[in-house]
């Protein structure tokens, strides 16, 4: 989708909201970022249990680290709806 509006389209005109807005529905956008953070959470827990041995600390690592980039994804969003360029 991001590739769709940076490059020209056949017909030589950037591809429009509308075209973007139905190829994914939100519902279906927020299922694809819940099972991606689970997807992220779960590698970070692995590797913190490989390189600490201890699988209570593994998952506490990756507590903090799920509640951690939730929030900075979230000032991440706002601060980026502030920025004019490529809108």
């Amino acid at each position: 989708m991001l590739a769709d509006q940076l490059v020209l389209n056949k017909e030589g005109q950037k591809a429009s909201f509308a075209k973007d807005k139905n190829s994914e529905s939100p519902k279906r956008s927020i299922v694809k970022s819940i099972s991606w953070r689970i997807v992220g959470t779960l590698d970070t827990i692995v590797i913190s249990w490989i390189i600490t041995g201890t699988l209570t600390l593994a998952f506490s690592i990756g507590l903090v680290e799920l509640v951690t980039k939730m929030v900075l994804y979230f000032f991440h969003e706002r601060i980026w709806n502030t920025i004019s360029w490529g809108k």
